[in-house]
C-alpha cells in the first residue's frame, strides 16, 4: 500500500505541477520584453544558480546514479525493464474511487472549480464549441473550440493534463484566452484517458484494456485524427501547433511514424520539448525510474491501468490537502517543486485551488512508464516490453528509435534552464536532430520550471509575446 501510495503521490504531483504567485512579497524583475534581446541559442547547457533546491537535486542525481545505471545494464543485455511475468487484471481498479465517495459533499471557496473547460471560456466572455472526433482505433476525444476566422491553432496538453491546462491561468494569462484574443482559431486537444476523452467505441474505461496505450498511441492516432478533423472543418490546408511536455512527444511521434503529417503543420511550437530524458533532474522521477517495470508489472497485476483519474475520490484528496490554507502552500508546493522544479516567484498561490480543481486529469500508467524506460535507456524509441515480446511486436529484441529526422515541419522550441523533468542537454540533442528548428529560445527566467510554462503568474510576459511573434511569421 506504501508503494502505491507513493505512486500516486508522483502521479498527482507530476500532473499538477506548478502554479504561478506566493503571498510573499516577492518582487519579480519582469526581464521578457517585447522585443527582447534573448536569443535563440543560450547556451543549452547552462545551469541556474547554485541554491538548496539544486544542490538537493544533485544530491538525488548522484543516489540514483548506481540503480539506474544498473537497470540501463541488465536493459542492454536484452531483458529490458517491464519483461516480467505478471497477472493481468482488466479490471480498473481506478474507476472505483468514484463510487467510494459519492456520500461525501465538499465545495472548494475557488469560484471556478464547479466549472468545466467549456463553461469556463464561456464564463470569460468568449464562443465555445465542442466537437467530438474518433480515432482509427476507437478512442472518442473531445476538443473545444474558440472559433474565429483567423488562422487554426491546436493546442495540445502533457502528460495527466486536458484542454484545461490551457484555461486554469485565467482569463488573463490563459494561452487559449491570449490566443483567441489575438484572433487565432482555437482548438483544445484532449488525449485519449484525460477527463474529457473517457471514451471507446467498445470498451469501457473500466476494463484495463482501454489503458493499454503510451504517448506512441496519441502521437500516432490522436493527433492525425484531430488534425484531420480541424482542416476538415475550417477548410484549412495547414494548422499551427503548440505543445506542451508529454504534447510535444506525441509530436515528435507523429512526424516519425506518420511523416506524411508535416505537410499539415504550418509550424509547431514545443514548449518543454520531451524527446530525451538521459539528463533530468526531478528527484522523484529519479528514484522511481530504476523500479518502473516492477511498479507497472504490479499495478496491472492489482488492475490499477490509470493514474491522476479526476474522481469523487482524488478531487476530495486533492480539496483536502491543496485545496486552501497553510497545507496547500506548504505541503503541495513543495511535493510540487521536487517534481518540476522550484520557482516560488511564479507561484500563485491564490490560485492552487482552481489548478488543483482541473488536475490531474487521468493518464494511462504505460505512459508514466515509456518515459522511465527513457531515463535508462537514454534513447528515444518505442516502448520496451522486453526481448520476447519486442520480438513479436517489432522483429528485434529492441525497441525501435524515433526518426526526427523525419520531422520536416517547421520547429520552435522553447525550454528553461530550471526545468527538472527537460534538462537543457537533452533540448540541444533534440534540437540536433531535428531538421528544420526555425527557432529556439530559453526562457529568460533563471527559475522558471515545467509548468511555469502554461500556468505561472508571468505567462503573458515570459512565454506569450515571443510566442505571439513567431506564430504571426508562419
Amino acid at each position: 500500500m506504501a508503494t502505491l501510495l507513493f505512486i500516486f503521490l508522483l502521479t498527482f504531483a507530476f500532473s499538477s505541477s506548478q502554479s504561478g504567485s506566493q503571498r510573499s512579497e516577492l518582487k519579480l524583475q519582469r526581464v521578457a520584453r517585447a522585443g527582447s534581446n534573448a536569443t535563440a541559442e543560450d547556451s543549452a547547457g547552462s545551469f541556474p544558480a547554485p541554491n538548496r533546491a539544486t544542490g538537493f537535486v544533485d544530491f538525488v542525481n548522484l543516489f540514483t546514479n548506481v540503480p539506474i545505471s544498473i537497470v540501463r545494464s541488465i536493459s542492454s543485455s536484452g531483458g529490458g525493464i517491464n519483461g516480467l511475468p505478471v497477472t493481468f487484471n482488466d479490471n480498473n481498479l481506478g474507476a472505483l474511487g468514484e463510487n467510494f465517495v459519492t456520500n461525501i459533499k465538499y465545495r472548494s471557496r475557488h469560484e471556478d472549480c464547479e466549472l468545466r473547460c467549456d463553461q469556463l471560456i464561456t464564463k470569460y466572455g468568449f464562443p465555445v464549441e465542442t466537437y467530438e472526433v474518433v480515432t482509427e482505433d476507437g478512442y472518442i476525444l473531445k476538443m473545444f473550440r474558440i472559433p474565429s476566422d483567423g488562422p487554426p491553432v491546436l493546442a495540445q496538453h502533457g502528460l495527466i493534463g486536458s484542454s484545461d491546462d490551457y484555461v486554469v491561468a485565467g482569463s488573463e494569462s490563459g494561452i487559449a484566452y491570449l490566443l483567441a484574443r489575438d484572433g487565432y482559431d482555437v482548438w483544445l486537444a484532449n488525449s485519449r484517458g484525460c477527463k474529457h476523452s473517457r471514451r471507446h467505441i467498445k470498451i469501457k474505461p473500466s476494463q484495463g484494456i482501454f489503458w493499454d496505450f503510451s504517448w506512441h498511441e496519441v502521437g500516432y492516432y490522436d493527433l492525425p485524427a484531430m488534425i484531420d478533423y480541424i482542416l476538415n472543418v475550417t477548410g484549412r490546408e495547414k494548422l499551427k501547433f503548440i505543445g506542451h511536455s508529454q504534447g510535444t512527444t506525441a509530436f515528435f511521434v507523429m512526424g516519425s511514424e506518420r511523416p506524411e503529417y508535416m505537410d499539415k503543420i504550418a509550424l509547431a511550437v514545443a514548449m518543454s520539448p520531451v524527446a530525451f530524458n538521459a539528463h533530468m533532474r526531478s528527484p522523484f522521477i529519479r528514484l522511481l525510474a530504476p523500479s518502473s517495470g516492477l511498479l507497472y508489472a504490479a499495478s496491472r497485476a492489482f488492475g490499477i491501468h490509470e493514474v491522476g483519474p479526476d474522481n469523487e475520490l482524488v478531487r476530495l484528496a486533492r480539496w483536502l490537502t491543496c485545496g486552501t490554507g497553510p497545507l496547500a502552500e506548504l505541503f503541495c508546493s513543495n511535493v510540487m517543486f521536487l517534481v518540476a522544479g522550484y520557482n516560488v516567484e511564479q507561484l500563485n498561490i491564490t490560485n492552487l485551488p482552481m489548478i488543483f480543481c482541473h488536475m490531474p486529469s487521468g493518464a494511462s500508467a504505460k505512459q508514466l512508464v515509456h518515459y522511465a524506460q527513457e531515463i535508462i535507456s537514454k534513447k528515444f524509441r518505442q516502448f520496451d516490453y522486453g526481448a520476447e515480446e519486442n520480438m513479436k511486436r517489432y522483429g528485434s529484441s529492441e525497441p525501435p528509435e524515433y526518426d526526427l529526422g523525419k520531422v520536416t515541419a517547421p520547429v520552435s522550441l522553447v525550454y528553461s534552464d530550471a526545468d527538472w523533468l527537460v534538462h537543457p542537454r537533452d533540448v540541444a540533442k533534440t534540437r540536433s536532430l531535428l531538421p528544420n528548428v526555425v527557432d529556439s529560445h530559453k526562457v529568460p527566467s533563471k527559475n522558471f520550471n515545467h509548468m511555469d510554462f502554461i500556468i505561472a503568474k508571468d505567462v503573458k510576459y515570459l512565454i506569450y509575446k515571443r510566442l505571439s511573434k513567431i506564430l504571426s511569421r508562419y
